[in-house]
């Protein structure tokens, strides 16, 4: 798999995400100003926040729901989607209290597993998220 590498002297744009499962599916979302391309729901921490802070901040605007018992997955380097800049993303696994529902600047939510093919994911979620997911045996085949 190719990964996009994040130049050295660029501050890479910091982003705090969470990749929800529920029953081998995972929740990805995508923005209005981007209908056809998939995330995972998060966002950028607004100032003095923690990632879990901005983390729960963001699934309330986003999804109207709360994460629970956050845990920390991993810290993707990658390129942005939309912005095309060098982004860090923390990614927490987490489950989440209620159903979701898109709201704010989101445009769709859906629950993918094994082939996603016909999907278009930013790259950070394919290439990095994905595997890391499928390697712990947390999404269906």
């Amino acid at each position: 798999m190719e990964q996009e590498c994040v130049p050295e002297n660029e501050e890479p744009l910091v982003v705090v995400a969470a990749a929800i499962v529920r029953e081998g599916r995972l929740l990805v979302v995508s923005k209005q100003a981007a209908p056809d391309l998939f995330y995972l729901p998060g966002g950028k921490p607004d100032a003095g926040e923690s990632p879990t802070q901005a983390l729960t901040r963001e699934l309330d605007e986003e999804l109207g729901v709360m994460p629970l018992d956050p845990r920390f997955l991993a810290d993707v380097d990658a390129v942005a989607a939309l912005e095309n800049v060098p982004m860090r993303m923390t990614v927490f696994e987490a489950d989440i209290d209620r159903t979701p529902a898109p709201a704010a600047e989101l445009a769709h939510l859906r629950w993918v597993f094994g082939d996603v093919s016909d999907l278009r994911l930013a790259p950070a979620v394919r290439d990095q998220v994905l595997p890391m997911l499928r390697e712990r045996g947390a999404l269906a085949a």
